[in-house]
């Protein structure tokens, strides 16, 4: 069966990713694209790179021209996804690439986003550990999906096995994040000009405001966390796309070295595109490049009595698209690696 997609927010960064995966996904036809002040425009005009989608014409972000599609996917700002949600009820799926249904707290929403607050949907990060699992068995066959934050699910996917495991005292994570400006969009921004952002690294939504924050959260809490609390720190540096999350958390109790590790490594050694590294190795953000892939290294700081992780994604791959079109594969019965890979791109 090949399934009929909409892609909105088409000529940004993460709609132009999602594009990108899907243009390789056999059981996909990319029909629609849409925009909103360039449409009109074709979308080579705003994406160069898909060579194979150059044909394709950017239409209006209207329910109008989403409606009718096998899938939708809305790769909007937040606080735009959640009024086209009743006009999308024909479509058998519609993936949220935003925020507008992550959080099930409407009083965090209105703490860290305001305005509308949205039903919460699926979250999209099919490795995420819960009570009762992993997040993977709630994707199957749901309709309604919210791809993650990009910081959110590196952290959250950092510290939900040491979290579930007893290992970690969860009331005490601080991470500090080296993150590209392509995680902010595509749309003009002083602070984000090349000139601006070369040579220099620039923290910023400090102290606590970082709008992820609550996302991280609820992750932490469906892994086991009571109370979990973070000290959550991003900071603007000079590449492209990309994520490197160095977060740490105190040892709980008497957990042994080996009772730590084990903790990562059960969580993970069995997952495809979430792998942890050999003991003393630590990930960079090339070698995920263009990839589907979380790396993860794990240390244990015996003088400062916690376990710190170092975690890289390419934050519109397996940060955004690539999370939104695994969960998509999981939630229609298809490979969950259909599309996808865990091979970056190099030099």
């Amino acid at each position: 069966m090949t399934y009929s997609v909409a892609v909105s927010g088409a000529s940004g960064y993460a709609g132009g990713e999602v594009l990108r995966l899907l243009a390789g996904h056999p059981d996909i036809e990319i029909r629609t694209v849409t925009a909103h002040s360039s449409a009109g425009d074709p979308l080579i005009a705003h994406q160069p790179h898909l060579r194979s989608l150059r044909d394709l014409v950017l239409q209006p972000t209207t329910p109008e021209v989403l409606a009718g599609h096998d899938i939708v996917v809305l790769a909007l700002p937040h606080g735009q996804s959640g009024q086209y949600t009743d006009a999308l009820g024909d479509a058998s799926l519609v993936i949220d690439a935003g925020a507008d249904h992550r959080l099930t707290s409407e009083a965090d929403w209105n703490a860290f986003y305001g305005g509308s607050f949205h039903e919460p949907w699926t979250y999209g990060v099919p490795e995420l550990i819960t009570a009762t699992g992993r997040q993977r068995d709630r994707l199957v066959g749901a309709t309604r999906i919210a791809a993650p934050g990009c910081n959110a699910s590196t952290v959250s996917l950092s510290m939900a096995p040491g979290v579930a495991a007893g290992v970690i005292d969860a009331s005490d994570v601080v991470s500090v994040l080296a993150v590209g400006p392509s995680g902010a969009g595509k749309a003009l921004k002083t602070h984000l000009l090349g000139a601006e952002l070369m040579g220099t690294a620039s923290p910023y939504a400090v102290g606590g405001t970082h709008r992820h924050i609550p996302e991280i959260q609820q992750a932490l809490r469906q892994a086991g966390a009571s109370d979990p609390r973070i000290s959550f720190t991003p900071v603007l540096v000079p590449m492209a796309r990309g994520i490197l999350a160095t977060t740490s958390a105190p040892i709980a109790g008497d957990a042994s070295d080996s009772e730590i590790r084990e903790a990562w490594e059960s969580a993970y050694g069995d997952e495809t595109f979430v792998q942890l590294l050999p003991e003393g190795q630590m990930p960079r953000t090339a070698d995920v490049l263009g990839a589907n892939t979380a790396l993860i290294g794990l240390a244990i700081d015996r003088a400062a009595n916690r376990v710190v992780v170092v975690t890289a994604v390419d934050n519109l791959a397996k940060g955004t698209a690539g999370a939104a079109v695994q969960s998509m594969n999981i939630a229609l019965g298809l490979p969950e690696d259909r599309a996808l890979t865990v091979n970056g791109v190099a030099p």
